[in-house]
């Protein structure tokens, strides 16, 4: 990387408008580089092919750091990118599907079959774009219970909500307070955590914390 800095900066320099910085975006103090290269924008757009072995940490990095984006469009494992787009009652719908539709509204654009790289990946690949969000899709009290809740429910996907939460969050002690928890929250103690929607993941999260769960 550090060799074709040199080309960048010869190819990119007719163009004022272009600024290249070396960085590992995971390191880099991202607030900071928008106060200093986007000052005077609105709102940006993120566009890049991401290292598929870190494609999550950078996107949750983008969308949990609360930076001025409008759009972020990303090639990204095929996988992943269904992952992120599911809905709830499907196999790929998980935490991974909660926490970027909480901060954005994914949408598929397009699969991009292995045969168009040399050499082929073992995997396919697909464009997807998040429009970030203005607000969350949900009111939540306290965002850090709210994501702890649905780690939780999805700990272990053939176990029912019940279970993962007694796991996590009550001991043999008040285990038996969970089922009127969630039956406040209108959840049927035998659902499994994939057919939660996040609204009823929110209003779960409220009700534990009002009883003191945490």
């Amino acid at each position: 990387a550090q060799r074709l800095l040199p080309i960048l900066e010869e190819v990119l320099a007719p163009y004022e408008h272009v600024k290249v910085r070396h960085g590992d975006v995971l390191k880099l103090d991202l607030r900071e580089v928008f106060a200093a290269d986007f000052a005077d924008v609105s709102k940006v757009s993120v566009v890049a092919n991401l290292p598929y072995y870190v494609t999550t940490p950078i996107l949750m990095r983008l969308l949990e750091d609360k930076l001025p984006l409008e759009n972020i469009v990303v090639m990204i494992q095929k996988e992943v990118a269904e992952r992120m787009a599911a809905s709830p009652g499907t196999k790929d719908y998980g935490s991974l599907s909660i926490a970027v539709q909480y901060y954005s509204e994914p949408e598929l654009v397009c699969t991009v079959p292995n045969t168009v790289f040399i050499p082929q990946p073992n995997v396919e690949s697909a464009v997807i774009r998040l429009r970030v969000r203005e607000a969350p899709p949900v009111e939540v009290v306290d965002e850090k219970h709210f994501f702890e809740v649905v780690h939780a429910a999805f700990a272990q996907r053939r176990k029912t909500i019940s279970n993962n939460l007694k796991s996590r969050f009550f001991t043999k002690e008040n285990r038996d307070t969970l089922e009127p928890l969630l039956q406040q929250a209108g959840i049927v103690p035998s659902r499994r955590g994939e057919t939660l929607s996040i609204e009823e993941f929110a209003r779960l999260s409220a009700v534990l914390l009002e009883a003191g769960i945490s």
